[in-house]
């Protein structure tokens, strides 16, 4: 996929958005909604079940199939 091909275009009242999409390790890609606050708008979410809260490198949440995945960091001192 090209830089280009990562991003969706939101379109509200004659104007355009950018909404870059960011693909993960697993699961779906997203939307950073960030620019949609720009627009005018909020975003709707009911039950949180399509947004995320946080941006993790560690972990991956599908509780809909019970997955939690997570890598362990084991810091080593002298």
């Amino acid at each position: 996929m090209s830089e280009k091909d990562n991003i969706a275009t939101l379109h509200v009242n004659g104007q355009d958005y950018e909404l870059p999409i960011i693909e993960g390790t697993l699961g779906d890609p997203v939307l950073d909604i960030k620019a949609v606050p720009q627009a005018g708008f909020w975003t709707y979410d009911p039950g949180f079940m399509s947004t995320a809260s946080t941006e993790s490198k560690i972990t991956f949440i599908d509780g809909d199939k019970g997955i939690l995945l997570h890598t362990v960091v084991t810091q080593l001192t002298n």
